[in-house]
């Protein structure tokens, strides 16, 4: 009786393990248990993407009008603005006149703004919850400089000198501010000019799409760097827009309406993606039971532990991958619906996860197309290519590196890509792929022959070690594991001991074509109670 039992309990074993590596089409001929998770994958990859869309409309209609403020703030503050910024930074001048004149030009822009001014600005409060500007100077304490003689006497202490010139201040005629000693300039000490300034404004193209406007602060900052002391002076213009609740929003028509259904959509893909979390995350817990009892039942009968290939075989990364999936979108659907609420205002974190969330959604849909043997060879090559390609890219990583300090250090003062080591690491990054190769060879300056030749031989041996060889090995990796996963095809895979445990009692294409024979089987057999709870829904 005993013995009879124990053949009872390896046969459901073996059952249920069979049924948990079955696809849903091959369940649902089994049992006719319909396929739940995957109907709501596809709905959720549905709705996910729908999301995405609406708020990717939405957020592009944000950028847009940051970036249409910024390029109107440049035209209006800085004098001379060619439309165009040179290199990192947005204008320069070379005289002390020009420099004065930028200055003021700048602070009298500022007073006649709602004059001059074609959008819908105001003035805003600063720091210290005042309106106006606030201008600080930085310079060496104290000095003498003497270059025809060179003879230079400097405090490298720096001070800083701040002012703030409200509207009152400004309107004053004539203008005693410009007279100040505070805008006396010494420049041979002056470090740089610094005027920073809050504005209001708001964002009426979204009524246009039905959606709520915004309302942005803006802090600008426009810096006159002269801390080379070359005779050049940088202008930096920066703005930095933050969106803030309206307080009060009186608007007629359907856009309230229409917020509303966003609101009630971005429910429903909460409640979507919670029930896929809880499916998958119930899943992942039975699955872990099932693997229990088998790791148990192996032990008990062929005195050894499984190894660890078949153990991981029960942790199924999609359904991680789904977990995560899930969790992102339910996060960054509440944050969207706060920020279309006007509570919130962070669309950079609800952009990353929505973005991220949608992206693991379509990555998930492989595990169905997986289920086809012709489009399983992407998903085998990967995993068993991954390890070696792993190990690989770090031996090269450290002659890419090597490359990079390299490239920076010498090659740095003569050519532009060089500059630093992003850029450098971008540079070759980009010759690997072979982009833009002729002008990284062109752009080099010929000031010094001996670098000269030296960019010739670390280019040449750069392009010639990693696109004829390194590369070639990383692709020759990928190939082989191609080449033995095809052979595994046709020949048959390696098989292990939960394999080899499955087709004791009959193959799997036995049971396929038997599927009836079988359900009636389930059906028939009684089961212990205990264990009824424990077949994975996969």
């Amino acid at each position: 009786m005993a013995h009879h039992d124990s053949e009872m309990k390896e046969e459901c074993l073996r059952e249920d393990l069979k049924f948990y590596f079955m696809s849903p089409c091959e369940k649902y001929r089994a049992r006719c248990q319909i396929p739940w998770k995957l109907g709501l994958q596809i709905l959720k990859i549905v709705m996910v993407t729908t999301q995405l869309v609406r708020f990717g409309l939405s957020n592009q209609l944000v950028v847009a009008f940051k970036e249409d403020n910024t390029v109107a703030f440049k035209h209006l503050f800085l004098k001379g603005y060619s439309g165009t910024d040179e290199d990192d930074y947005s204008c320069s001048v070379y005289t002390q006149e020009d420099a004065y004149e930028s200055i003021f030009f700048a602070i009298n822009q500022y007073h006649q703004l709602k004059d001059i001014t074609l959008g819908t600005l105001g003035y805003g409060e600063n720091e210290d919850n005042r309106i106006g500007l606030k201008v600080c100077k930085q310079h060496y304490k104290k000095g003498t400089m003497f270059p025809s003689n060179e003879t230079l006497n400097i405090d490298n202490d720096i001070e800083l000198d701040c002012v703030h010139l409200d509207l009152q201040d400004l309107s004053r005629d004539p203008p005693d501010w410009k007279n100040s000693s505070f805008f006396r300039l010494e420049f041979y000490r002056l470090l740089q000019v610094e005027i920073s300034f809050h504005l209001k404004g708001i964002d009426l193209q979204t009524i246009h799409s039905r959606e709520l406007p915004d309302c942005y602060v803006f802090q600008n900052t426009i810096i006159f760097d002269n801390k080379a002391h070359s005779g050049k002076i940088k202008i930096y213009f920066d703005s930095d827009a933050k969106i803030e609740e309206c307080k009060d929003l009186n608007i007629f028509g359907s856009t309230q309406k229409n917020a509303q259904y966003v609101l009630v959509f971005d429910a429903f893909v909460i409640v979507i993606c919670l029930a896929s979390l809880i499916l998958c995350t119930r899943s992942i817990v039975l699955a872990l039971r099932l693997r229990k009892r088998f790791l148990n039942f192996f032990l008990e009968k062929y005195k050894r532990p499984v190894c660890d290939t078949d153990q991981w075989k029960f942790i199924n990364g999609w359904y991680v991958l789904v977990i995560i999936s899930d969790l992102m979108t339910i996060i960054g659907s509440i944050l969207k619906m706060e920020i279309k609420a006007k509570n919130l205002t962070n669309y950079d974190l609800c952009s990353i996860l929505l973005g991220t969330s949608t992206l693991l959604v379509w990555v998930g849909v492989i595990r169905y197309l997986g289920y086809f043997q012709a489009y399983n060879v992407l998903i085998l090559t990967m995993q068993a290519s991954l390890p070696k390609v792993l190990r690989f890219c770090a031996c090269a990583g450290m002659i890419y590196l090597g490359y990079t300090f390299c490239g920076w250090i010498v090659l740095g003062p003569y050519h532009d890509k060089f500059e630093n080591l992003n850029t450098v690491a971008e540079c070759l990054f980009s010759l690997v792929n072979g982009d833009d190769m002729f002008a990284t060879f062109a752009q080099i300056q010929q000031k010094s022959i001996l670098v000269w030749l030296f960019s010739r031989l670390y280019l040449y041996s750069f392009i010639s070690l990693f696109i004829y060889m390194i590369l070639s090995l990383f692709i020759a990796l990928i190939t082989d594991s191609y080449d033995t996963i095809k052979k595994f095809q046709q020949n048959g895979f390696p098989e292990t001991d939960l394999q080899e445990f499955l087709k004791e009692c009959s193959s799997k294409e036995e049971y396929q074509k038997e599927s009836s024979a079988f359900l009636s089987c389930i059906c028939c057999r009684r089961r212990k109670r205990s264990d009824d709870h424990l077949i994975p829904i996969n």
